[in-house]
């Protein structure tokens, strides 16, 4: 015989989501302690499904291996693919190797190369996206999927709305970006649904020194803090 489902009345949602606050409230506690004692770090973004070997996984080893040696440490989401790839450049460069890891039901596991002491998990997306944007002196955004762009284009719009400090944005790989920041110029900015100066937010890039210049540049003369 099937089961009924049990619909939740208005009342009960209200009594989850009252609780539920507890558990937001201790992740917020639990990330800003742990990220505000960790120093300066890069954030680098990618897809989760590319593997060693792949022309993009061996590019984000590298820019994390050359930002590490320039004295940042590396954030990433903590599972595989481009993640793995920033976790693997900061380790093999002995830099600090930080893994904001998030449940969800596929693709996401810790990857091996995040340092001990430096990985959170998460079970609310919100919670996490305030962790990078919050402790990171600039974004490195590699090729990858909807999660990527969330990443990206959250960062634009709060740097843009001056709700968070600027920082260098850059976008990696001329091939796979050229067709978005093509539609963004010709389209958003034709229609008049962005400013010209906001294309000044996004750099794109095809090279791990290039990275580096950006970032040393942007923080020539400029205190390396919390974005808010």
């Amino acid at each position: 015989m099937r089961k009924e489902q049990h619909s939740k009345g208005w009342n009960e949602i209200k009594t989850n989501d009252s609780w539920a606050i507890f558990k937001i409230m201790g992740e917020f506690v639990n990330g800003f302690e742990k990220m505000s004692v960790i120093g300066p770090c890069v954030s680098i973004f990618g897809s989760a499904r590319v593997r060693e070997g792949n022309h993009y996984y061996d590019l984000a080893v590298r820019i994390a291996q050359k930002i590490a040696e320039a004295g940042y440490g590396v954030i990433t989401g903590g599972g595989p693919g481009i993640m793995e790839a920033g976790n693997k450049g900061a380790n093999l460069a002995g830099g600090t190797s930080v893994g904001l890891n998030i449940d969800l039901p596929f693709e996401q596991h810790d990857n091996p190369y995040i340092d001990e002491d430096k990985s959170l998990d998460f079970d609310y997306f919100f919670v996490r996206k305030v962790m990078f944007v919050k402790y990171s002196q600039g974004f490195v955004v590699m090729p990858g999927g909807f999660g990527t762009l969330d990443e990206l284009f959250e960062a634009i719009t709060l740097i843009q709305t001056h709700k968070i400090h600027t920082f260098p944005i850059i976008l990696v790989g001329t091939d796979f970006w050229k067709g978005l920041l093509d539609w963004i110029k010709n389209t958003m900015l034709e229609a008049g649904n962005i400013s010209p100066r906001d294309l000044d937010l996004i750099q794109l890039v095809d090279t791990e020194d290039e990275v580096v210049e950006i970032i040393d540049a942007f923080y020539k003369g400029r205190n390396l803090s919390p974005n808010f």
